[in-house]
């Protein structure tokens, strides 16, 4: 058994101005897709331009945090948020959802595609490789903040979290942050190491995130107000669902276009 880490949440206190350690991880992980995607455009690996890629992330952050804190307030909480809707804009007080975030991404990256004249998976198979390791710097923000613990368990790693009971938890922030993360930011940046078909890189990312949750998911502590739903699944399961058959369709209708163009 394991005791949690005594880390404390604040980075940095400047006067009444506290810089969150989980704050700075969604920074470390734009700043990584800036600086991957910079070299993937250098290394003529894609016909997006540098400027692209700043607009890309520039609006993908609008996205995230646009498209997290709704998906969470409609998916997790709408009787309270349609009561109380001024509450969604509370963020500060925590509360966002991955697979909200992503349909916000993918929400402005259609209008930025068309307004640009790029094809939307030739955006998303550009940028998918580097999310991941985004994913990773945000899981490890939930483990400094000692919150979105596992389930009770007795293997030798089971970590007492503080505010969680006495019982050692399954530390499932570290299980995502290495599948959902690490091992599957190795496999897309492989796999788009060499040309693939339209779509073929994006529909692996969807497979591969939705399944790495999925399993995860049987770790992790349901949330207390929603508990598990039918089959035992929970919700982060129900939503990871759609997202892998989403992509074996893109995988299946990529199998039947043209290759795709560099990168």
């Amino acid at each position: 058994m394991l005791q949690y880490p005594q880390i404390d949440p604040v980075a940095v206190q400047l006067g009444p101005v506290a810089i969150h350690w989980y704050g700075l991880m969604y920074l470390l992980g734009f700043a990584a897709v800036w600086l991957l995607g910079r070299h993937r455009i250098r290394q003529g690996r894609s016909t997006l331009s540098l400027r692209d890629l700043e607009d890309i992330i520039f609006y993908g952050v609008l996205g995230v945090i646009v498209g997290g804190r709704l998906g969470y307030a409609l998916m997790y909480k709408p009787g309270h948020y349609l009561s109380n809707p001024l509450e969604i804009l509370h963020i500060w007080e925590g509360g966002m959802s991955f697979h909200g975030g992503l349909v916000g991404v993918i929400v402005v990256l259609l209008w930025f595609a068309r307004k640009r004249g790029h094809h939307l998976l030739d955006i998303g198979d550009f940028i998918a490789p580097m999310i991941p390791l985004g994913l990773a710097a945000g899981r490890w923000g939930n483990f400094m903040n000692g919150e979105l613990w596992g389930r009770t368990t007795d293997l030798p790693w089971g970590m007492v979290f503080p505010h969680a009971g006495p019982m050692p938890r399954h530390p499932s922030q570290l299980y995502e942050m290495l599948l959902e993360g690490f091992l599957l930011f190795a496999l897309l940046w492989w796999f788009s190491a060499k040309p693939r078909r339209r779509g073929q890189v994006s529909a692996l990312f969807l497979i591969g995130y939705g399944t790495a949750r999925f399993l995860v998911e049987f770790t992790r502590q349901p949330d207390d107000f929603l508990g598990l739903f039918a089959g035992g699944l929970s919700m982060g399961q129900l939503l990871s669902i759609p997202m892998v058959l989403a992509g074996i369709l893109i995988w299946a209708s990529a199998g039947r276009s043209s290759p795709a163009p560099k990168g």
